[in-house]
């Protein structure tokens, strides 16, 4: 399928007129899955004290939000998709040849809050409905045992419904690859382009399975990196969350765009 140009907004809707939106997004080789790897760590190198700097901050400001209870869970699903936003700005001023400012994170809420509100009430629907498909499947007789604090009855439950369980699991992985396609460029159109939040999930969705080697290539390599991250006390997830963050953007502007 070939690409054709279509502006999603006027210029000076747009987060920078240089970029020109292209839909459909592009389908790319699998050494592209590759490519934004290095190419985002570019990215990182330009501010790497910025990068880890905003990382802690949204941490810590997560950690605290989060002992509110049940509120404070909601509020970081729902804040997910603004913070990624403002870290596509980042990405787009370093490209530039600009600075990374911790300002550039609440790009997000002043710039674009309804549709990426949206955007997040949307993911974190689908997020319950895969949940309620995955309890469905486990069965609702174990539930009833553990409520009912009888031991016995609720290990012997478990254990009949082992089979369940696992089917319940993988339809939940299953249904999760769809939602989470769906979600991966979202933040970056409705924040770069001013997309409305259901095209911007519809554009998302189709751009990654038009792209499924290329993800396949970059999930394998981003996996194991994550493992390696993860053996030094964690502490290297500082590095590889911008770097997971940077390579989304290079992918982005790889698949939906132009100067």
């Amino acid at each position: 399928m070939s690409a054709t140009d279509v502006p999603a907004t006027p210029p000076t809707e747009a987060y920078d007129s240089e970029v020109k939106l292209v839909l459909p997004g592009r389908g790319l080789p699998a050494g592209a899955g590759w490519d934004w790897i290095p190419e985002g760590w570019s990215l990182f190198t330009k501010a790497p004290l910025m990068w880890i700097l905003s990382l802690l901050v949204v941490f810590v400001v997560m950690v605290i939000v989060a002992f509110v209870p049940i509120l404070g869970q909601i509020a970081i699903q729902l804040a997910q998709p603004l913070i990624v936003a403002g870290y596509m700005v980042a990405c787009r001023e370093l490209e530039k040849g600009g600075e990374f400012e911790i300002e550039h994170l609440t790009a997000g809420f002043s710039k674009r809050f309804g549709p990426l509100a949206i955007v997040a009430l949307l993911f974190f629907a689908g997020q319950l409905i895969v949940l309620l498909v995955c309890v469905a499947f486990v069965g609702m007789g174990m539930i009833g045992a553990l409520a009912a604090g009888d031991p016995e009855n609720a290990a012997h439950m478990l254990w009949a419904s082992a089979g369940s369980m696992m089917l319940g699991v993988l339809v939940a992985l299953a249904l999760m690859v769809p939602l989470v396609a769906a979600y991966w460029f979202a933040p970056a159109l409705v924040m770069m382009h001013n997309m409305k939040p259901v095209a911007a999930l519809k554009e998302s969705f189709f751009a990654c399975f038009r792209n499924f080697v290329p993800f396949l290539v970059y999930g394998i390599v981003m996996t194991i990196g994550a493992f390696v991250a993860i053996i030094p006390f964690g502490l290297g997830m500082l590095v590889w969350v911008p770097l997971a963050i940077a390579s989304t953007y290079v992918a982005y502007r790889q698949i939906f765009t132009e100067d």
